[in-house]
């Protein structure tokens, strides 16, 4: 299994938010932190993601999206 990633666009896809709102849930203080900057911007661990969406979003959990 290779390294799951997300950026912004999977990010917001996953939240089901706009992309301004997206940007500003990825700028908490309690969001996690980036695995890495690239050109496109920042990406983050699919499983670091879903860990807080869990914890911050549990209406989000289950259902037709994965863990």
């Amino acid at each position: 299994m290779g390294l799951e990633l997300m950026g912004a666009a999977e990010i917001q896809e996953r939240l089901g938010v706009s992309r301004q709102r997206a940007y500003i849930l990825i700028n908490r203080r309690d969001f996690p932190p980036p695995v890495a900057t690239l050109r496109m911007g920042n990406v983050w661990l699919k499983s670091d993601v879903e860990a807080w969406i869990v914890e911050k979003r549990p209406h989000l959990v289950g259902g037709d999206e994965e863990p």
